[in-house]
């Protein structure tokens, strides 16, 4: 055997993660999409429900479970940021416009207690309507009738989807239980395919409302936007006439506008990127429908152009504003910097010119100072020769004492002179 990846099974089973179900009509079925619970607290709220009605456990690290409650079947998926719980039961042959649902099945206190925060609420009906692939692109009477008693028809939406085998209406209203509605025609589908048609449509609306989430969040950060734009242009205009003591200010509010953009950044990027992935999965799940009208009704894929495209841009366009502003800002900051920087080198030149002429006068002043030095050596020098002269002659020695100071004055002034000169070279050979 080959060494073995250690994620290489887990990697191979992702494509089977979530299979879709074998769904027969007709059918109720009602979905529910919770955000911010914690996974743990998701996975163990299941797992009671299990326990009670003596049914198998899943395992602690699945995300999804399928699960037969007696009457009622049970679809449970965790996501990363949310999780679903799908309830559907047969209905007879003559399925009335949702007078029954299937999550009515379910034990209220253990719906009251679901972990999250409740965001998607959707009841569908899906019905075996014969002859649908004949009708085309039109409603049956009995489809018709059934669709406007359950949706209303100002904002009624509708598609042929699956090639021809199905037809689907919604309103995207929410009803007092808090529910949107949802019928879906099919003529002789397989099982198999009308979960896969199901499933899309229930991703369309969890994703839908996934990717809205962005959308307070957008129109908070442009209300921020504007007063950090107004303050940046203000700080932008200062600079043009700001003296040099007033720019340290000046660089201190750009650098706490700086931190307050990006920290507004921070908070809403994640957000932001996850809208748009959201949105890219309900444009993706919309064409894998592959629909086609029905009648002059709009579908699917023309409301969401019209009705959540225009949010999603919104986000996009809150997202580059802040990216931009970020950039401007920093932009502003780096002139600003720069300016106090030639400044600084301005001043340090300055002072650089001050300290040579500092230098060039104690050199002036060092020379004079040598100078009396010379002097001064050479006079008490030329004094000790005249003391010892005297010394001599009063010795005996033919000698003049004046002429032995005046002939030892310029030789003792040289001796000093090339002394001087040499510890001058000596100090500048040890400088360098």
């Amino acid at each position: 055997m080959l060494p073995s990846h250690p994620l290489r099974e887990a990697l191979h089973n992702e494509v089977h993660a979530r299979p879709y179900e074998r769904l027969k009509a007709p059918l109720t079925l009602s979905h529910v999409a919770l955000v911010g619970a914690p996974a743990e607290a998701a996975y163990g709220h299941i797992v009671e429900l299990l326990r009670k009605r003596h049914l198998p456990l899943p395992a602690a690290d699945a995300n999804h479970l399928s699960a037969d409650l007696g009457g009622v079947h049970l679809r449970w998926e965790r996501h990363t940021e949310f999780h679903t719980c799908t309830f559907w039961r047969p209905l007879g042959e003559a399925p009335q416009a949702f007078e029954s649902t299937a999550i009515a099945e379910m034990p209220p206190d253990w719906l009251a207690t679901l972990p999250g925060q409740w965001l998607v609420g959707l009841h569908m009906l899906v019905l075996d309507e014969p002859g649908l692939k004949q009708a085309g692109l039109v409603m049956s009477p009995p489809l018709r009738r059934l669709v406007g008693a359950s949706l209303q028809e100002d904002s009624l939406v509708g598609a042929n989807v699956m090639d021809g085998d199905a037809q689907v209406y919604t309103d995207f209203r929410l009803r007092a239980d808090g529910f949107a509605r949802v019928v879906l025609a099919t003529d002789g589908m397989n099982p198999r395919r009308l979960g896969r048609a199901v499933q899309r449509l229930l991703e369309v609306e969890t994703y839908r409302m996934m990717a809205l989430l962005g959308l307070p969040m957008a129109r908070e950060v442009g209300a921020s936007l504007v007063h950090a734009e107004r303050d940046l242009a203000v700080v932008a205009g200062q600079i043009r006439s700001a003296r040099r003591d007033e720019e340290p200010e000046l660089l201190r509010q750009l650098t706490q506008l700086a931190g307050e953009v990006e920290s507004l950044y921070a908070r809403t990027h994640a957000r932001f990127s996850a809208s748009a992935a959201y949105f890219e999965l309900v444009q993706r799940r919309i064409t894998e429908l592959r629909e086609r009208r029905v009648e002059t009704l709009q579908t699917l894929g023309d409301f969401m152009d019209r009705r959540l495209a225009p949010a999603m841009q919104t986000c996009a366009w809150a997202a580059r504003r802040q990216q931009a502003l970020s950039e401007r800002i920093s932009r502003t900051s780096n002139l600003l910097r720069t300016r106090v920087e030639i400044e600084q080198q301005q001043s340090s030149q300055e002072l650089l010119e001050a300290m040579n002429r500092r230098q060039k006068a104690q050199l002036l002043l060092q020379t004079a100072v040598e100078g009396l030095s010379v002097a001064a050596v050479t006079y008490y020098g030329a004094g000790l020769v005249g003391y010892l002269a005297k010394g001599a002659k009063a010795a005996g020695a033919n000698l003049a004492p004046d002429l032995a100071v005046a002939v030892s004055i310029p030789l003792i002034a040289f001796a000093v002179w090339l002394g001087i000169r040499r510890l001058h070279r000596s100090a500048q050979a040890a400088a360098n």
